[in-house]
């Protein structure tokens, strides 16, 4: 019996939820669907240039993993692409992202940031440039990577 699906965190939802090839009703195409993760992890890599390591510690998922589901989400849109399929964005094991914490190293103010909004330029509260996001400590074992959404340690 297989393991249960790690959940994996994600920072936002596509703003588009279907892309479908153009001239051609929806109801006469199939469909391939796209899990939010497999989005997540595109986004991650071919967008933001992330590398595996890096965007697998983001969803808190080993890279093995992050290999897998990227490489899915890369089949699953070359499908939709190559055969004219309709792509449906939906569905997976995730939890949203919330927030990111910030600490500025002038004034000491700490503040948090939604994901999805980008980095802050400056300290809301003295407009410094020099701050830093905030990792929480994790107890033995810390700087291995984080849980979904920065909770506690991943596994490898």
């Amino acid at each position: 019996m297989p393991r249960p699906k790690k959940v994996r965190c994600v920072r936002f939802l596509p703003k588009a939820g279907y892309f479908k090839p153009r001239g051609v009703p929806l109801m006469n195409l199939e469909e391939v669907v796209l899990n939010i993760d497999e989005f997540e992890a595109l986004n991650l890599t071919d967008l933001e240039d992330k590398n595996q390591e890096t965007a697998a510690d983001e969803m808190g998922i080993s890279r093995p993993t992050f290999q897998r589901t990227l490489s899915s989400a890369r089949k699953k849109v070359a499908e939709a692409i190559v055969l004219g399929k309709a792509l449906k964005i939906e569905g997976g094991n995730f939890v949203m992202a919330t927030m990111r914490k910030f600490e500025c190293a002038a004034c000491g103010h700490a503040w948090e940031v939604s994901f999805g909004i980008g980095r802050p330029s400056v300290c809301p509260v003295c407009g410094s440039t020099n701050f830093h996001r905030v990792v929480e400590q994790r107890g033995p074992g810390a700087g291995r990577g984080l849980g979904p959404c920065g909770k506690g340690k991943r596994s490898r």
